[in-house]
């Protein structure tokens, strides 16, 4: 692809005949003049970018001898004239005067960052930590970039144009006059200096929420005031309420939200019944785990005179009692999900909502809204239908109850549960057969004893009951979706809330491809399928050989990640065309976004929302997903160093699970907890990291430590603090 657009007659005239036709000086010069300008303005456009005249004609696509020495004339010039800087023999990059990008600031554990700039042409900068100013991790922040002849280049921030977060959290150190906030490095690379009245009565070794309040001298600590104080450091409430505090995420609910929520009435009027289907008399229940309080979807089943079944996903109506524009509302659109921790859930609605009104419970009746297949023994849905509903729920099942009547065939409503159990089963290999994805996540659960420390740790696995839930949770939320993207003739399509997964990058499946070549698995592509029939085909493999584990995560790594939005581009790992979520609205505010809409177009099929709004509203629903995953993340963290803690120098055998320049991170088979064995812990030998093959090499001894390679460590420290554990590793002769 050229750089320029259309090329001038006379530099097309020089391509063909310039070497022969060397006596038109004026031709000559126009054709200097020109790519000159060009070369001027590529270096200008891309600053920080580093380019030799080899590269630079195959960006302008010239061949002509001629002009690739005149290229190479043009870049000594430039040179001379101070345009550009030569950071070495034969490579130039844009001398800079006051160039200034814009993007987000990341430091590291050493205090220096890396500035990601806006556009994804340009590559990060480099920024040494004297030049980092008042920036603190995540900001938003304006960069100049430094004259320097490094083969990277560097910068120093010019300006904090927007903070990343407004309160930190982190442990007071008392003084007598005064105290610091000491943050977790991955928050703030600094410490906040707190004068004793802005402590809100907090001690040394509290846990505390601090606000910046300045930070006039970027050579000395900014400004903090305590918020609020949540207890002693180290204490698993505390560290709780601080993870949640860390990402921004309120773990209780304003009183004016209590209030309005208390006020809803959870009376089901006579009007309720005239406007909608009775479903009581149906044979309904919910299957969901042992320690669950909101129930949000039910099944149903009942025989039609045709031979075919009428299946039934009833969803609890939480839009009936949650109304746009109330306090309840608001918060629930703030929030946008439920948080799962390890110990607890941080629910998106108030507990009299979640837990109560809206909750499918057994033995109550309950408002749902409801979509009804008429399905045949094929799997095949000759109809689906939608409807708001009155429900009754015959029996609560818990995963392990509805799984002990799938493998035995006994127990209370068999006949409905092996019935959904063998569709589950056709629908899942149908959408296998589509291209979906088949990997597995694995879930790290604990056991946890009186005191509330955990006891204990084991992996969820996805029995066949899970799965049963599963796929027909799915058949629904592509139903809906369909029932919005795909209008009848003569409707236009409404703006609306899908939920998308694009395909993989082409670099990502490289990646990926070189590291299971590394395990002697190879990534062929199936003839005329998607990828996904590939990456399918090597889990399949790995089951087999025990590697499904190490194999998923990597290619979970490789996969995009899901969104909300109002554009539609399919569900890739899924294999479904049009897919958006319906089917939890207790716990997922998409989902209560998508109940409004079907049921207004159902009413009348006019647009409920514009599409920009919409759009704002499920970005801002993606953002909150990924803070709730992370707060997930590290509170699973967390209690894996309280459950490590007591066992410092015990000996695990592990699988080394990532590798990076500072060292590799081992997956502990007995626990599945996970530590760090630092690269200045290795013995006999200087390591250094090799990106494209992901492994640690001794550059004495070629010695070699890479993902998947099973390895034996002892637990050398756990810092509850940091949540992080370190490791050492065992030489084979101890």
């Amino acid at each position: 692809m050229r750089y320029f657009g259309e090329v001038p007659q006379f530099l097309k005239f020089s391509f063909f005949d310039m070497a022969k036709q060397k006596k038109s000086g004026d031709r000559r010069g126009k054709v200097k003049s020109f790519l000159r300008n060009n070369t001027i303005d590529l270096f200008s456009k891309n600053p920080q970018k580093i380019f030799n005249y080899k590269q630079i004609c195959g960006l302008f696509d010239i061949n002509d001898s001629s002009l690739r020495k005149l290229i190479n004339d043009i870049l000594f010039e430039l040179r001379d004239e101070g345009l550009l800087t030569q950071v070495e023999r034969g490579k130039y990059r844009w001398r800079v005067n006051s160039v200034e990008l814009k993007g987000v600031i990341q430091f590291t554990q050493r205090g220096s960052a890396y500035f990601l700039p806006d556009s994804s042409e340009q590559e990060d900068i480099y920024i040494s930590g004297e030049n980092t100013g008042t920036a603190l991790n995540g900001d938003r922040v304006s960069v100049k970039l430094l004259n320097s002849k490094k083969s990277k280049p560097e910068g120093v921030v010019d300006a904090v144009i927007e903070r990343a977060r407004k309160v930190y959290v982190g442990t007071i150190e008392r003084k007598k006059e005064y105290a610091f906030c000491v943050c977790d490095r991955k928050q703030a690379h600094v410490d906040f200096y707190i004068d004793k009245d802005k402590l809100k009565g907090a001690k040394d070794g509290d846990k505390v929420i601090v606000e910046l309040t300045g930070w006039p001298n970027p050579k000395a600590s900014p400004f903090g005031e305590v918020m609020e104080v949540l207890g002693k450091s180290g204490e698993s409430n505390t560290e709780i309420h601080a993870i949640l505090a860390e990402f921004g995420l309120p773990y209780r609910f304003p009183e004016q939200v209590e209030r309005e929520a208390s006020r809803i009435s959870t009376k089901i009027t006579p009007r309720d019944h005239e406007q909608r289907e009775d479903f009581r008399k149906l044979t309904l229940f919910t299957i969901d785990p042992d320690d669950a309080k909101d129930f949000d979807d039910a099944l149903s089943v009942k025989n039609l005179e045709n031979g075919r079944y009428e299946i039934g996903v009833h969803i609890a109506d939480v839009s009936h009692y949650v109304r746009p524009g109330t306090i309840v509302d608001e918060e629930a659109r703030i929030r946008g999900n439920s948080v799962y921790l390890v110990d607890r859930v941080v629910p998106m609605l108030p507990e009299v909502l979640s837990n109560n009104i809206c909750s499918l419970r057994p033995n109550e009746d309950r408002l749902s809204f409801s979509v009804v297949f008429e399905m045949d023994l094929t799997g095949v849905v000759h109809q689906a239908r939608f409807a708001k509903g009155i429900i009754h729920s015959k029996r609560r099942f818990t995963y392990e109850e509805a799984q002990q009547i799938i493998e035995t065939g006994k127990g209370d409503l068999k006949e409905e549960v092996l019935l959904l159990d063998g569709l589950a089963k056709i629908l899942r290999k149908k959408r296998l057969e589509r291209g979906a994805m088949e990997v597995e996540s694995v879930e790290v659960k604990f056991k946890f004893g009186e005191n509330g420390k955990p006891t204990g740790v084991f992996t969820k696995v996805s029995k066949d009951a899970h799965k049963l839930v599963e796929e027909f949770m799915l058949l629904a939320n592509r139903a809906v979706s369909e029932y919005i993207g795909i209008p009848e003739k003569g409707k236009r399509e409404i703006p609306f809330v899908y939920r998308v997964h694009d395909e993989p990058s082409e670099q990502k499946l490289e990646d990926l491809k070189k590291f299971i070549f590394r395990l002697e698995y190879k990534l062929l592509p199936v003839k005329g399928k998607s990828i996904s029939f590939a990456l399918n085909k090597v889990l399949e493999e790995a089951r087999k050989n025990g590697d499904a584990a190490l194999i998923g995560s990597m290619i979970i790594r490789s996969m995009a990640k899901a969104v909300y939005t109002t554009e539609n581009i399919g569900h890739y790992g899924l294999g479904f065309k049009h897919y958006t979520h319906f089917t939890s609205p207790i716990r997922r505010y998409p989902d209560l976004l998508v109940h409004r809409i079907i049921e207004q177009a159902l009413i009348s099929w006019k647009p409920l929302y514009n599409e920009k709004d919409l759009e704002e509203m499920c970005k801002a629903c993606s953002q909150t997903e990924r803070k709730a995953s992370e707060a997930e993340r590290a509170s699973t963290k967390f209690m894996q160093t309280i459950y490590l803690s007591d066992k410092v120098g015990e000996v695990f055998d592990g699988i080394i699970s990532g590798v990076t320049d500072w060292g590799f991170y081992v997956e502990l088979i007995e626990n599945r907890c996970e530590g760090l064995v630092h690269v200045k812990s290795l013995k006999d030998d200087s390591f250094y990291y090799d990106k494209d093959k992901l492994m640690l090499i001794g550059r004495k001894h070629k010695e070699t430590f890479s993902l998947g390679d099973p390895v034996t460590v002892k637990i050398k420290a756990v810092d509850v603090m940091s949540r992080t554990v370190d490791l050492l590793l065992m030489d084979k002769r101890d």
